[in-house]
């Protein structure tokens, strides 16, 4: 197969672009990231130094294709399938990608704050940065809500690019910061994301690694 891809199961990132491989049943050979193979991981650090997962590497075009919104923009570029995950129409395709970058930056990177965290000694833990994490994922989960009304994807009519991001940010961020009672869109639509059959592939290949996440409780794939 001419794509392999750099992943580890767990990672929230890694899941985004799975979920776009397998809406489209893009063939491709998994090169997951972990202890037991230390030497698929020192071949990924030579080909990105970052050392930033996930990395696609397309081996008929002798290309690496870093971050997860330039990986999906790529695969429906040069290996597209049945699923347009970025609108061919200018403004919807703004909208996925507006909406894409919002749940990366303002659901992602904060669920990752406070997982992060968990890693910290004692000493050195930052509550203050994790308080404005919390705050910033309710900030996020009301943005949503008021986003959503009727719909049932975040940009529009049909399944995109951010209601991939959306998936895996929501399903860790609610382990995290519970949504709870209080949006009931979110909710709704957390349960639709993981419905979805390449997002549930996403999750059960996923739950055999579920008890390395360092929080309590681990993440669940029952409804919400």
């Amino acid at each position: 197969m001419p794509l392999q891809l750099y992943y580890h199961p767990l990672s929230s990132f890694c899941q985004k672009v799975l979920i776009a491989l397998y809406e489209n049943a893009t063939p491709f050979t998994g090169r997951p990231l972990v202890q037991q193979d230390p030497a698929t991981y020192e071949e990924f650090k030579q080909l990105w130094p970052t050392g930033k997962m996930p990395l696609l590497r397309d081996l008929a075009n002798d290309r690496i294709i870093p971050e997860t919104s330039i990986i999906i923009e790529y695969l429906q570029v040069f290996y597209p399938g049945r699923v347009q995950l970025i609108p061919a129409d200018s403004l919807p395709a703004s909208q996925a990608r507006l909406w894409d970058r919002l749940f990366d930056l303002y659901v992602h990177l904060p669920m990752q704050k406070i997982v992060g965290d968990s890693f910290r000694a004692a000493g050195s833990k930052d509550a203050a940065g994790v308080a404005e994490a919390r705050a910033l994922l309710r900030n996020s989960y009301a943005m949503v809500e008021a986003a959503l009304g009727e719909r049932e994807w975040i940009a529009g009519d049909a399944f995109s690019m951010a209601d991939c991001a959306a998936a895996p940010a929501l399903f860790y961020a609610d382990t995290v910061e519970p949504i709870g009672s209080a949006f009931p869109a979110v909710t709704a639509y957390l349960n639709r994301l993981m419905a979805r059959p390449s997002y549930a592939r996403v999750l059960e290949e996923a739950e055999p690694s579920f008890g390395m996440f360092p929080l309590d409780p681990k993440p669940s794939r029952a409804p919400r």
